[in-house]
């Protein structure tokens, strides 16, 4: 708190100390849009590793040489 605070009264420099504190602890909204966008990113890989998978399954299984 700078000099410009001494005349305010108590509790606003309370309320100014705690704001001040909780912009520093806060979460942005940057950092949460990189996890939302990780985890998306590890979904859509599993997703598309399983897809591959049983889509080249499916194909062996359609042997056109087969009886």
């Amino acid at each position: 708190l700078g000099k410009q605070d001494y005349k305010k009264t108590r509790p606003m420099l309370r309320a100014t100390r705690l704001k001040a504190e909780a912009k520093k602890t806060a979460l942005g909204v940057k950092e949460v849009a990189l996890v939302l966008a990780a985890i998306l990113v590890f979904l859509l890989a599993f997703y598309a590793f399983f897809y591959l998978n049983i889509s080249s399954e499916v194909d062996l299984d359609l042997d056109p040489d087969e009886n």
